[in-house]
């Protein structure tokens, strides 16, 4: 049995799995990269679309032979694909979990967009080298692979959500949609010991960008020779962070006013305030009557 063999919940959306279902449509033409003993190529089939699969352990490809219209056998790095395809083309490539395996994961996306339609998209699931868990493991001292999860002993890429943009763009694609699969920084596969860690270094980490990112899920697509998409979704980028500056702005004012109304509410309540209410009101009266006359 594939040390990747699973079974898909379609109810729990925090995985990878499903969120790379959620960006294939319904009806498409696959070819799942890496396709295992056919999890994922079942569940699509079960969508309504027509999955081909590329699979490099013969015993796993075996597995998921019934649930693909096309199966190859082999290795990617050295695969020709042009002869494996042919003239099959597709909606969309799936990359789930593999780009981390491979010695030069830009190579590979490059051969395999020839693979596309027009009009298709790769998707993509790689794991957050920059996850807390690998950052307070790195303070400890520690890097330890396991069989599966964040360092899965077969991984040699590492990627954060700067490294995948960038791996994206030298392979010729642009991200249009990026996703994410969240876990606690104390939450994962990777061991922290956290009795040995300073005070408050636990929570700083949990407030650095991505640090409970666990996966990123990418929808990419091929850029145009020009850079003018790549550049449109740059351009949308920037105003999305612009617009999320500015809500944290109007939270923060909003945090203040809430926090100063607060203080004067404890002011208002001390035996002092209540004291100066009465010669307050006193000479507020005495006012009064002087501006009657």
């Amino acid at each position: 049995m594939s040390q990747y063999d699973t079974t898909l919940d379609p109810t729990v959306s925090n995985t990878s799995h499903n969120q790379v279902m959620s960006l294939v449509p319904r009806g498409s033409t696959v070819l799942d990269v890496g396709c295992a003993t056919g999890y994922l190529a079942e569940a699509l089939v079960a969508r309504g679309c027509v999955v081909s699969g590329i699979e490099y352990d013969a015993d796993a490809a075996e597995k998921a032979r019934p649930h693909l219209d096309h199966l190859v056998v082999g290795d990617l790095v050295t695969m020709d694909l042009a002869h494996e395809f042919g003239d099959r083309r597709y909606d969309v490539i799936v990359c789930a979990d593999i780009l981390e395996h491979l010695p030069d994961p830009v190579d590979a996306l490059r051969r395999l967009v020839t693979l596309l339609r027009p009009g298709g998209s790769v998707v993509i699931s790689i794991p957050n080298v920059a996850h807390g868990s690998l950052r307070l493991a790195l303070l400890q001292g520690r890097w330890r692979y396991t069989e599966t999860g964040l360092l899965d002993r077969t991984h040699i890429r590492f990627v954060t959500r700067t490294t995948l943009l960038e791996l994206l763009a030298e392979a010729g694609v642009v991200a249009v949609e990026v996703r994410t699969t969240w876990r606690d920084v104390l939450d994962s596969d990777v061991y922290v010991d956290t009795a040995d860690l300073p005070a408050g270094v636990v929570d700083w980490v949990r407030q650095q960008p991505d640090s409970g990112t666990y996966q990123f899920i990418v929808r990419a697509v091929p850029d145009d020779g020009e850079g003018a998409l790549r550049r449109a979704v740059d351009e949308r980028d920037a105003l999305r962070a612009e617009l999320e500056h500015a809500r944290h702005d109007v939270e923060r004012a909003a945090a203040e006013r809430a926090e100063a109304q607060e203080s004067l509410r404890r002011i208002q309540a001390t035996r002092s305030w209540r004291l100066l209410r009465a010669p307050r009101a006193l000479y507020g009266r005495v006012l009064g009557r002087g501006g009657s006359r």
